[in-house]
């Protein structure tokens, strides 16, 4: 069986409190592992973001925020982004997609060989450093 190692989460909101939710939700699946699990994160400067260095130092992680119209300083983040608007075009609202196909694009996402990951996949990646976190 695949395990889910999550990455789409459906806001309701672009704002702090949506970005917090979603982020405790992390929390409740990782539980007191989650600060090994997401040493640092690395964001824009929207105001979605204004307080995730309060919700991350309850983890223990540390949140780096990008200098504003320097994409390539979150390269990773970006690469997703791209691969997202395959199935999502930008305009196109992500709240008029199913749970069901905001799963499959996920799923397909996570399990997308990177060269990068010496063509691994994301999936195959998280479950390994997970197994040596354990």
């Amino acid at each position: 069986m695949a395990m889910n190692i999550s990455g789409l989460f459906r806001l309701t909101e672009k704002s702090s409190h949506a970005v917090e939710k979603a982020l405790r939700s992390l929390t409740n699946m990782y539980g007191k592992g989650i600060s090994q699990i997401f040493r640092s994160i690395t964001a824009d400067n929207g105001s979605e973001f204004s307080e995730l260095s309060l919700i991350t130092k309850e983890w223990g992680s540390s949140v780096y925020f990008a200098h504003p119209y320097s994409s390539w300083e979150r390269g990773t983040n970006e690469r997703h982004n791209g691969i997202l608007r395959r199935f999502v075009p930008k305009g196109k609202a992500i709240n008029d997609l199913s749970d069901e196909t905001l799963q499959r694009i996920q799923s397909w996402i996570n399990r997308l060989p990177r060269k990068i990951l010496n063509y691994k996949t994301p999936e195959e990646c998280f479950i390994e450093e997970l197994a040596q976190i354990a």
